[in-house]
């Protein structure tokens, strides 16, 4: 099992902690972490652009002109998609771009990222994470005591003055342990986990 070293608020370590070897020490794979980040981006996708046929533009409800002996095309409407002003043909509706990978897929996805960060040495944990007030400031002192800059920050449970402190900092995400997820993890440099996250993580995802 990979171990790591658990530090204070103050990054002055503490302690080590055992990691589960399937969520921490697993096999990196670079390709189900690229299917499981399309699919969590297509979900993101909102899906609301429309354009207009030719039976919801206006006008073009008279003939042009008589079917025959004008010399010209025989025409219907003014509003068929080959006049300017006329409707798209094929063009895009609302839809939904969401779609679902196996859960197996999902999980080893998750597993791979976790373990990438432990890999590359990019996962710091604490003992405890504590905010007494919603101060911008506190969450950010803790961050350069660390020398962190694009960090990921999971605890056990959301704490309001954490989050509210976390919000304003750019490139810092704070979550609690359900929220985690593969898109996160990578694109964040650095994630930083509680020791009580680490048990929540491991009993819900292993």
């Amino acid at each position: 099992m990979p171990k790591v070293a658990v530090y204070n608020m103050n990054a002055e370590q503490v302690g080590e902690i055992e990691l589960d070897e399937r969520l921490f020490g697993a096999a990196i794979r670079p390709d189900l972490m690229h299917d499981v980040v399309l699919m969590y981006l297509a979900g993101q996708r909102q899906g609301t652009h429309k354009v207009k046929g030719r039976s919801e533009v206006r006008g073009g409800g008279r003939k042009p002109w008589r079917q025959k002996g004008t010399g010209r095309a025989r025409q219907g409407s003014t509003r068929a998609p080959q006049w300017v002003g006329g409707g798209t043909v094929f063009g895009p509706t609302p839809r939904s771009y969401k779609y679902k990978l196996p859960k197996k897929v999902r999980r080893l996805a998750l597993y791979s990222a976790l373990s990438s960060k432990v890999d590359a040495g990019r996962l710091v944990v604490l003992e405890d994470l504590q905010v007494p007030e919603i101060k911008t400031k506190h969450m950010a002192a803790l961050l350069k005591k660390f020398n962190l800059q694009k960090a990921l920050i999971v605890d056990a449970e959301k704490q309001e003055s954490a989050a509210l402190s976390a919000r304003n900092l750019p490139n810092v995400k704070y979550t609690d342990a359900n929220g985690v997820n593969v898109y996160d993890l990578l694109r964040h440099d650095h994630l930083v986990l509680t020791t009580a996250a680490i048990q929540k993580v491991q009993e819900v995802f292993a």
